[in-house]
């Protein structure tokens, strides 16, 4: 059983107020009964969060929290006081965060970017929002075109840095952002270029002239079934306009429309494009 993550666990027995689990050699966990679901039985496995309580015991919940030990959140504080600050990760007890562990002191009511670890002094889940030091640990494990979860961290003059996978930075270059992107928000992305100092450069689209045109001629069509089946946008169309309703270029926009229009999937008319 690990702290701080999501486990899949035996029920052992039912009690009055809940079910113990099998926790190993943790001996055994409660799951309260309010998280429960009906119809729980003995022998029955149950996939469960698994942290520390008000009181510092070990617990089960169903409730799925903001993110896990080992993840990076943006994540809101609640409240600071003498010994650190505390924020809202989803759960009734609320995440630590030591000072030694923040970047700078943090005030009630912002967001913060963290790290989620377990305290080898007090073994207990806590968060830092010194992410540094948890990132880049290792050589990226990746080739080019390869599939990885992205979070928007923030945005730079070079473009938006995002976190790839929990365990490395990455950029994605303005000239290539063509999507309106949200700070905390997770995202599909795709590794362009390992640089010499390792750090990761990201595109949104999948590596490759054919890929990158069929995904942008999929959200053409997607956006035109949203817009019972017209848009009011051509060759003609302004960049901005077209970034704006549709998230790409315009040299992209053109291309790939000529695709569907030889495809026979739409038809350019004078005031926009249609689908057949």
């Amino acid at each position: 059983m690990q702290l701080g993550k999501k486990n899949i666990l035996k029920v052992l027995r039912k009690v009055d107020f809940g079910y113990y689990l099998d926790a190993e050699e943790y001996d055994s966990v409660l799951l309260p009964k309010r998280y429960a679901p009906e119809n729980l039985q003995e022998n029955d496995e149950i996939e469960v969060f698994i942290y520390l309580d008000s009181e510092d015991r070990i617990i089960a919940t169903t409730e799925t929290p903001l993110a896990e030990v080992g993840e990076c959140a943006y994540l809101k504080a609640k409240e600071v006081n003498k010994y650190g600050a505390y924020l809202d990760w989803g759960l009734p007890k609320d995440l630590f965060v030591p000072y030694r562990e923040q970047k700078m002191r943090m005030s009630a009511g912002k967001q913060y970017w963290v790290y989620l670890y377990i305290d080898q002094d007090t073994d207990r889940i806590a968060a830092s929002a010194k992410i540094d030091k948890f990132l880049d640990r290792y050589n990226p494990p990746y080739s080019e075109g390869d599939e990885v979860s992205i979070q928007i961290h923030s945005k730079t003059d070079l473009g938006t840095k995002v976190i790839v996978d929990n365990l490395y930075w990455g950029i994605i270059y303005n000239n290539e952002t063509f999507a309106n992107l949200t700070i905390g928000e997770t995202r599909i992305a795709y590794i362009k270029k390992i640089r010499e100092d390792l750090k990761l450069d990201i595109s949104l689209s999948k590596s490759g002239y054919q890929n990158k045109i069929s995904d942008i001629e999929t959200n053409i069509l997607n956006a035109l079934e949203a817009h019972n089946g017209f848009l009011p946008l051509h060759d003609k169309s302004s960049s901005d306009d077209i970034k704006e309703q549709l998230s790409m270029s315009k040299k992209s926009f053109k291309m790939a429309i000529g695709g569907l229009y030889k495809a026979g999937k739409i038809s350019i008319e004078e005031n926009g494009i249609r689908l057949k």
